[in-house]
């Protein structure tokens, strides 16, 4: 399946996007690719990163075990996995892959009473921030990383999903409320070819 691509358009929130090449892979749920572009970009262009090309994939749970398995050595499918595919002389991805398991999406989204494309857009928004220089694995960045996700999506009209404070019970690299993360594969059900470095994971389940 040949990918969809974007580089430039109006946001949701009216910023022009700085130059993204953004491409989609959905094995499932392609009716959600101009929501989660239009997002996306917009998002894009608030955060302004060295991020200059973005694949995000729409998997179901069969891929996303495989992909979870393959790269975390981890059985079961997960929200979400983060490649960084290319980076520039200071180190920073310019190049990345996000995949987002859309049946987890929709798990999560009846439990939290949220609309699946937001928490699919939650996702592939988290992969975005790993692929800009955010992290999730201590108790501060988790806290920075969320708090700049509430952030983007205040900015974008959607409104923020996480609580102001972290529970007590939250391990970093994990979300604490009201929707999930967001996880990386190239495009389609293959496996993914040149990948630098390791896969993010951001686990709510």
């Amino acid at each position: 399946m040949a990918p969809m691509r974007k580089t430039a358009s109006e946001s949701p929130a009216r910023i022009k996007p700085r130059q993204l090449e953004l491409s989609f892979h959905a094995a499932t749920r392609k009716d959600l690719v101009p929501f989660l572009e239009n997002y996306l970009m917009a998002a894009h262009a608030l955060l302004g990163p060295a991020l200059a090309e973005l694949s995000v994939a729409l998997v179901g749970d069969a891929r996303m075990s495989k992909l979870h398995k393959q790269f975390m050595d981890v059985e079961g499918p997960t929200d979400v996995l983060t490649f960084p595919m290319d980076f520039d002389v200071r180190g920073r991805p310019v190049a990345g892959d996000v995949v987002v398991c859309v049946p987890e999406a929709a798990r999560q989204a009846r439990i939290r009473g949220t609309k699946l494309e937001r928490e699919v857009l939650l996702y592939a928004l988290h992969g975005m921030l790993h692929l800009s220089g955010f992290d999730d694995r201590t108790d501060s960045a988790y806290r920075r990383m969320h708090r700049k996700e509430d952030q983007l999506l205040i900015s974008l009209g959607l409104g923020p999903v996480f609580k102001a404070a972290v529970s007590a019970s939250a391990k970093p690299g994990q979300r604490e409320t009201v929707a999930r993360a967001s996880s990386r594969k190239p495009v389609k059900p293959a496996a993914p070819k040149r990948r630098r470095g390791s896969a993010n994971e951001s686990v709510g389940v």
